[in-house]
């Protein structure tokens, strides 16, 4: 599956920038990319997906190219954002895979719209990421001295060991840093004051939780717990993978992914 060039759409409150690869009439499956990362982390497994998908990757407000409004976000705004495009795209019955922020949206969306969501795929997400402290200690530190302070820190917390020593490092580096300060700091609160845990656990759609076993920042058992909130759910761990499964393991990850997606008739 190709790239395209990058679209742009104007939810009223920000421009959001999006691709939308494969068959218009096809299934859709939509990719929400986690915190400091644009949709360009999703490029290693876009090749490795099912040629008749519909697939639309977007950028978080904030991140990567879409508009940056000046925080504070509140999940509840992510969310409508990713409500709206999807809306602007005519997209019902998709299937959702978020990883970290992105399972959050995917969380809230799936209780919101249930019209557009059948299905939903988490990947290195929770339905409560952290805690207050720590995202405020964060936010702080990015204040006042910017991305460069913990780039390093969030790929180490990132990638596993063995993918760190063999990656192209300062590629990864540069995506980290090219965030908007702003942008992340939003993002941070939006995901600092979210509790999904009763919400998520009152949904009941076709769920599969993709977990790294190395994970630092959603550990397996997190991950293990947000899935088993929702009855019927699946669960698969990369076993030597790190909190993006999809960038260390992209045949792997597609593979599971695809499974999932013939099983409950997407594809």
């Amino acid at each position: 599956m190709g790239d395209q060039m990058t679209s742009r759409f104007d939810s009223g409150e920000c421009k959001l920038a999006y691709q939308d690869l494969g068959p218009s009439d096809a299934p859709a499956l939509i990719l929400a990319h986690p915190l400091g990362f644009g949709q360009h982390v999703w490029h290693g497994v876009l090749s490795e997906l099912h040629s008749q998908l519909r697939v639309i990757t977007y950028d978080l407000r904030g991140h990567g190219g879409s508009d940056c409004p000046e925080p504070p976000y509140s999940m509840g705004t992510l969310i409508r954002d990713t409500e709206t495009l999807l809306d602007h795209l005519e997209i019902r019955d998709c299937v959702f895979l978020g990883a970290g922020i992105g399972g959050l949206v995917a969380q809230g969306l799936a209780v919101k719209r249930l019209d557009q969501i059948r299905a939903m795929v988490l990947c290195g997400t929770a339905a409560k990421i952290g805690y207050p402290a720590h995202w405020k200690s964060r936010i702080e530190t990015v204040r006042l001295d910017g991305i460069e302070a913990i780039a390093t820190e969030v790929l180490k917390r990132s990638f596993s060991r063995k993918f760190l020593a063999s990656c192209d490092l300062q590629r990864w580096h540069q995506s980290v840093l090219q965030q908007n300060p702003d942008g992340y700091i939003g993002c941070v609160q939006a995901i600092s004051g979210t509790d999904f845990y009763t919400p998520t656990s009152g949904l009941r759609l076709p769920t599969l939780g993709l977990v790294g076993s190395d994970d630092r920042i959603t550990p397996p058992d997190l991950m293990r717990e947000t899935v088993d909130l929702i009855p019927g759910s699946q669960f698969q761990l990369f076993r030597g993978a790190g909190h993006l499964p999809f960038v260390e393991q992209p045949s792997a990850f597609a593979d599971h992914l695809t499974k999932f997606l013939k099983t409950i008739g997407h594809i």
